[in-house]
C-alpha cells in the first residue's frame, strides 16, 4: 500500500480525518509543525523545520510528501512556497508538495477563473491569500472570513459555520464560479456536497484539495465520488 507522509499545523501531528476517507486504499503517515498561531509571526517560528519533519515521514516510510497547511505555503507568496518545496524535497529525498499547490490544481481541474472566497483567517492571511490567488490568474470576486488565530478555534468550527460561511461568501461574490473555503484545519468533507447542491458552483477546501492533491502525487488518480465535483474529475 503507498504511504503519504503528511506535515500537519497542529504539534500532536494527528492524521487529518479527510484523506483516509477519502482514500481508504492509502496509508498515511503524519508528524505535526507546532504552529503557536494561525499569523504570520507564528509561521515564521515554525517554518525552518519543514526539512527535519520531511526526513522524519521518510523514516516512517512515506514514498511522498505534502505541507497539510494552505497559509503556510501561501503567506511568503510564490517564493516562499517554492522554498517551502524545496525544504520538503531536500529533506524528504521523494516527491513532494503543498497544500497551496494542490488547492491551485483543483481549482484549474474544476475550471475555476472567478472564486469567491471564505476562510478561517485574519486580515493579514487574507491579503496574503488574495495576492497569491491573484498572481496564480484567479479573480477574487469575495472574501468572506472567521478572524480565527489559535488551532483550537478552527478545530471548534462546527459544519452550521462552514455552510453560513460558504453562503456568505457566495452572496458577496459577482459572477463567481467557484467556492474556495480555505484552512487546512477547517473539517469541510461533510459540506461540500450540500453547498455544491445549494448554490450549483463546485466547492474547493483547503483539506479536501489538499488531500486530493497528495495522493495524486504518490500515482492515485485522485477519484472518490460522492464527496464534490472535484471528485469526479
Amino acid at each position: 500500500m503507498t504511504c503519504i507522509g503528511m506535515i500537519v499545523p497542529p504539534a500532536a501531528g494527528a492524521i487529518p480525518p479527510e484523506p483516509p476517507e477519502l482514500y481508504p486504499d492509502l496509508e498515511f503517515v503524519s508528524v505535526g509543525l507546532g504552529i503557536p498561531e494561525v499569523t504570520p509571526e507564528g509561521f515564521d517560528q515554525v517554518i525552518g523545520r519543514l526539512s527535519d519533519l520531511a526526513g522524519e515521514l521518510r523514516a516512517k516510510g512515506a514514498e511522498a510528501i505534502s505541507l497539510m497547511g494552505t497559509s503556510l505555503s501561501f503567506y511568503r507568496g510564490p517564493e516562499g512556497n517554492a522554498e517551502v518545496l524545496k525544504a520538503l524535497r531536500e529533506g524528504g529525498g521523494v516527491p513532494a508538495t503543498t497544500m497551496t499547490d494542490s488547492v491551485l490544481d483543483a481549482l484549474t481541474a474544476v475550471g475555476a477563473k472567478r472564486v469567491a472566497v471564505g476562510t478561517a483567517y485574519t486580515d493579514p492571511v487574507n491579503a496574503a491569500l488574495t495576492r497569491y490567488l491573484t498572481a496564480s490568474g484567479f479573480e477574487v470576486t469575495a472574501l468572506e472570513a472567521m478572524h480565527l488565530k489559535t488551532v483550537e478555534e478552527v478545530f471548534a468550527t462546527t459544519d452550521a459555520d462552514l455552510i453560513a460561511l460558504g453562503a456568505r461568501a457566495i452572496e458577496a461574490a459577482s459572477g463567481a464560479d467557484c467556492l474556495f473555503i480555505s484552512c487546512g484545519g477547517l473539517h469541510t468533507l461533510p459540506v461540500i456536497p450540500v453547498l455544491e447542491a445549494a448554490h450549483g458552483l463546485p466547492v474547493i477546501s483547503s483539506a479536501t484539495a489538499g488531500s486530493w492533491g497528495a495522493a495524486r502525487l504518490a500515482g492515485h488518480s485522485g477519484r472518490a465520488p460522492g464527496h464534490g465535483r472535484l471528485f469526479e474529475v
